[in-house]
Parts: structure tokens; C-alpha cells; sequence
């Protein structure tokens, strides 16, 4: 997107320097992430960075909505629901396809999440870049002028809202068995709390305890949640000394409810040059004729699960819960990312935090996925280079 540094990058990259980058990652806890590592960053010329802004800002006015809580109560009803919800997410990750309509670049919704995504490891990814291709410092991933100090800040602050350290957790399922465990490292390394099991919590009364490395029981005050339900519910196996739906006496970093409330659930209350024509499978009137240009998704689902690229008539007439699924139109993402050997499609997540006492959320940094398959994600991308997890870097 930006000719003067995709040529620089692409005439310093060697397979060799590939090597090291990925070394210089897996050498900060003798771990390599189990997701692909593309080879480059993606670079967002400002004209795409305005219609990314813009485009976000579009999703938030909806989610500033005296109603929204109204507007998406149906998707709660639908899901588990916890006490103590707070006024607004605490995370916000917003899914641009890169796309072409009518022969113009366009960024177009993909999905919506309110949800954390890989903070901590989207800083430390453009410190290895630097590390080798030291050019890139004239570029930033962050907006809003943001400095990398200054990210790390925000991002202690809306995830700790000033509790002790040894008093938040980031709580998943089996975290050394994620795929995401590296954000978790990062996490631990550069803000300071512990990383815990669901099952290793202890429930007294209302509150929640974990051990810590001496064996001492400390209470819970905040939770930096990355559980995802869907999995929770798959993992009958676990034995849990709590339950999500419990009152309890604790204040989420992410609370659990606006995972459904901002979700793929509100995709088709979103109009305009950004979005996709979306519509909840119970609100469809007739099947279209020409399902090869649709894909059907689950609302609730995670990293493409359950998604049907090629719909048929009867996989539309197969779901039960039509409440839980939409139907979208495809989009024609275009290749635009120059690799040596051909051009790489781009998905462009950018991911905001919204703290406690602020009127609006904060476009905070990015995170890019690419792909050379018909649909971003692994899945579609086994034997490819040039492809996997990236970051964008914009003009200062």
C-alpha cells in the first residue's frame, strides 16, 4: 500500500532473516507461537488508514447508542449471562477485510468483537520487526500518536483500573494449551499478573482465590477474562470450583456479556459504504437464488468456527436455531500485499480499549492476518508463505 517501503522491505527480505526474526521471537520464552508468523508487516498508506478510522468510528456510533443495551438484550437471552455487567466493554476488535468495489480500494466490516485480542503481542511483534529491518521505525502501529511507552499505559490501566497486581488475573482455559499462549506471556512479562486456569480458581462465598507460586491463597479483585464460552461449554471434562453466572464479588477486564453483545449479533443493524449486507437467519424472507455469493456463520463462534463458505439451500434449511446464525454477503478481497511471487489478500483488525471513564473508545493498534486462501484464516493457508499473523504499520 505504501510503494517506497514495500519495495525496501521486499529487497532486504532473505529467507535467512525470516529465520532470525521468528528466532528472535521464540527467544524471549524459549516458545515459538503455534499460529504462522507472516513474513512481512502490512503497510496502510494514510488514505486506507482514514477509511479504517472512519469506518471504526461508524461501529462505535452504534455502540454509543442510548438503546444498544436494548438492541442486543436478545443476544444475552440467547447465551450465559453474568452479573456485574459495566456500563460498556472494556475491549473493542473491529475486522476490515481489504476489498475492492467498482475498482476502489475499500476496507469492509468483516466482524466485530468486544472481546480482547493480542495486545501484548502486537507490541512486542513491531519490536522484533525493528529488531530487523530497522527502517520500520519510521512507522508506527498505533494511532492517535501513540508511543509505544505510552500504549503499554493505557493498556496496564484498562486491564489493572488500579487493583495491586497480585490481585488481577488473566484467567483462560488451559492456557498453555492455546494458541494465543504467547499474548499471554507478554502479558505476564510486561504488566505483571499471574495467568490462571478456570479450575484453579477457589470460590468462598462470593469471592475468588487463586495460589500463588508459594502455595498462598490470593483474593481475586479484577479478571482479565479470555474465556470463550463456546469452548467452556465443549469442555465438559473441566471441573470448575465456580460458575460464570455466580454474583460475584469481582470486576471483569473484559466482561463475558459483551462478547455476545458485540459480536457478529449486530452486523445487520450496521449500513453504509463499510458493511456487508447481513441478515439474521430468522429475519430472512426467501433463500437467495445465488447462495455461491453468501457465507453463513454462526453469531457466538470463535476463529471461524462453523462458518459454511459454500452454502447450499439446505444447509440454511438444516439450522435449528436460526436466531444463532446470519447470512452474509461475500466480499472480493483483493490481493494487494506484493510477495515475491504473486500478490497476498489482507484483513485488518483494529483493536481499541474503552477505559472506565471515557466517553468514547480508543483506536488503540492493529493486527493483520493474511492469506492467499478463498478465506483469511489457517485453515485455508497450510503450505503458504507469506501468510499468518502480521501487523500494520501507518505514517507517522
Amino acid at each position: 500500500m505504501i510503494l517506497k517501503y514495500r519495495e525496501l522491505f521486499n529487497t532486504q527480505f532473505t529467507d535467512k532473516k525470516y529465520q532470525e526474526f521468528k528466532d528472535d521471537i521464540a527467544s524471549d520464552f524459549d516458545y515459538m507461537p503455534t499460529f504462522r508468523v507472516a513474513e512481512t508487516p502490512f503497510f496502510i498508506s494514510n488514505e486506507l488508514k482514514a477509511q479504517l478510522v472512519e469506518g471504526c468510528n461508524e461501529v462505535i456510533a452504534l455502540i454509543k447508542q442510548d438503546d444498544f443495551k436494548g438492541l442486543t438484550d436478545k443476544a444475552l437471552e440467547l447465551n450465559q449471562k453474568v452479573s456485574n455487567e459495566d456500563e460498556h466493554t472494556t475491549f473493542l476488535a473491529i475486522d476490515f477485510g481489504i476489498c475492492e468495489e467498482d475498482g476502489i480500494i475499500i476496507p469492509k466490516l468483516i466482524e466485530v468483537q468486544g472481546f480482547p485480542s493480542l495486545y501484548n503481542y502486537q507490541f512486542n511483534l513491531y519490536e522484533k520487526f525493528k529488531n530487523h529491518y530497522p527502517f520500520l521505525n519510521e512507522l508506527t502501529p498505533f494511532f492517535n500518536g501513540i508511543e509505544p511507552q505510552e500504549y503499554l499505559s493505557i493498556l496496564e490501566e484498562v486491564i489493572c483500573n488500579n487493583h495491586p497486581k497480585e490481585n488481577i488475573i488473566l484467567l483462560e482455559i488451559e492456557p498453555e494449551r492455546q494458541n494465543t499462549k504467547i499474548d499471554f506471556y507478554y502479558c505476564h512479562r510486561d504488566i505483571g499478573i499471574a495467568i490462571i486456569c478456570v479450575t484453579e480458581l477457589i470460590k468462598k462465598g462470593k469471592q475468588l482465590f487463586y495460589k500463588n507460586a508459594e502455595g498462598d491463597e490470593i483474593l481475586v479483585k479484577r479478571i482479565y477474562n479470555r474465556v470463550i464460552f463456546d469452548e467452556l461449554d465443549l469442555r465438559t471434562d473441566l471441573k470448575l470450583n465456580f460458575h460464570f453466572s455466580d454474583n460475584l464479588d469481582v470486576e471483569w477486564a473484559g466482561h463475558p456479556n459483551w462478547f455476545f453483545r458485540i459480536s457478529k449479533f449486530i452486523l445487520p443493524f450496521l449500513k453504509g459504504k463499510y458493511f456487508i449486507e447481513t441478515t439474521l437467519l430468522s429475519d430472512l424472507t426467501e433463500i437467495p437464488e445465488d447462495l455461491e455469493n453468501y457465507v453463513l456463520k454462526p453469531l457466538f463462534s470463535f476463529s471461524g468456527t462453523g462458518v459454511i463458505f459454500h452454502v447450499k439451500k439446505e444447509d440454511i434449511e438444516a439450522v435449528v436455531e436460526k436466531d444463532l446464525y446470519i447470512l452474509q454477503k461475500k466480499v472480493n478481497y483483493l490481493p494487494i500485499v506484493q510477495s515475491p511471487d504473486g500478490k497476498v489478500k489482507a484483513e485488518v483488525r483494529v483493536l481499541c480499549v474503552w477505559k472506565k471513564e471515557d466517553s468514547s473508545p480508543t483506536l488503540l493498534c492493529n493486527l493483520v492476518r493474511l492469506s492467499r486462501g478463498e478465506m483469511i484464516g489457517v485453515k485455508f493457508n497450510k503450505d503458504k508463505d507469506w501468510v499468518g499473523g502480521t501487523i500494520g504499520l501507518l505514517e507517522r
